[in-house]
């Protein structure tokens, strides 16, 4: 593989991409990240090459950058790539806020480069067969979307001290709902266009953050579906299911068990789907890489990304002022 790639940002996100971009077959990989330990790491763990700064790693002319730093640096980051003249994989949310967001959209239209926002849950294996039934009619007319998602914070990176990670900071672009909109990505992605909000939010548990830690979503959409997500960092164990309910039957979606039909007999019948997690990461980047080459078109756009940024700040305002936004 020919292309020459920069990782802003080398935790675990950042290493797994470097391990997966390895993987299939990138020879030429820089890297930088503001923790001289980490960044000592994965130049000795993985062959890339270390750069001292941003620019000294942009100034190489890097066909694409991969983004794995905290949300509110994003754009920022974003547009140095596209200055630079680079392709650009930025991991989810797009930002923390929609400030600067036009002007980096404006500049990748006019320079014609690729901005794929990281929704990897798109490629699970599991949650691609929930589609695919869906677009199929198995269940008729979609009426309701349920989807969850939880877990408890220090349980995600158990090596880690949860406090230090950028999770728990407003300012950093922590949250549960910025964290978990992987939720809501998809469920504009099955369901259709958002048209309104109405969020309950608190930091209810004793998590040293200050920001949400659970968030109750009701959303409309466009053909009058009715979406409730449920995201928190509290629960013990893991979940992360979505369960769609039609005219004429219901599917439920698990993320470590596969897809399960009811069908108009009242019968199920199972798909087990329970993909090694990496998959859908590596069929995430076979996918970036392809649009790279002008082989195929992001499934996530910026323009998506912002979208889906637009929804979880109006669920924020929600909470606050205790009302339906419209979006």
């Amino acid at each position: 593989m020919s292309e020459r790639f920069f990782i802003v940002g080398c935790g675990s996100i950042g290493q797994r991409h470097i391990h997966n971009l390895r993987a299939l077959g990138a020879r030429d990989i820089a890297a930088f990240d503001p923790c001289a330990e980490r960044l000592t790491f994965v130049a000795q763990e993985y062959g890339v090459t270390p750069h001292a700064s941003v620019e000294a790693g942009m100034a190489e002319r890097p066909e694409a950058v991969l983004i794995c730093t905290p949300p509110y640096l994003h754009t920022s980051i974003a547009q140095q790539a596209i200055d630079a003249g680079a392709h650009v994989f930025l991991e989810k949310p797009i930002a923390n806020t929609l400030d600067g967001l036009d002007d980096l959209l404006c500049a990748v239209a006019e320079h014609r480069r690729v901005l794929y926002v990281a929704y990897n849950l798109r490629f699970h294996a599991g949650l691609r067969k929930l589609k695919e039934l869906l677009d199929s009619g198995a269940i008729g007319k979609l009426l309701t979307i349920r989807a969850e998602v939880g877990q408890y914070l220090p349980d995600w990176r158990p090596t880690q001290d949860y406090r230090q990670g950028y999770n728990v900071s407003a300012a950093w672009g922590g949250g549960i709902i910025l964290d978990a909109s992987h939720e809501l990505d998809y469920v504009r992605w099955l369901g259709g266009e958002v048209e309104s909000v109405y969020c309950a939010a608190d930091h209810l548990s004793d998590l040293e953050m200050d920001v949400e830690d659970t968030a109750a979503i009701t959303l409309r959409l466009s053909n009058r579906v009715i979406a409730e997500v449920h995201l928190d960092c509290v629960q013990r164990g893991y979940a992360r299911s979505c369960k769609l309910i039609g005219a004429d039957g219901t599917l439920l979606w698990e993320f470590k068990e596969g897809v399960r039909h009811l069908l108009p007999d009242k019968t199920w019948h199972n798909y087990p789907i329970a993909p090694d997690v990496n998959e859908m990461y590596v069929a995430e980047l076979r996918h970036f890489l392809a649009c790279v080459r002008g082989e195929e078109a992001p499934l996530v756009t910026g323009t998506d990304g912002k979208r889906v940024l637009e929804i979880a700040l109006a669920a924020r305002r929600s909470a606050q002022m205790q009302q339906t936004i419209v979006v």
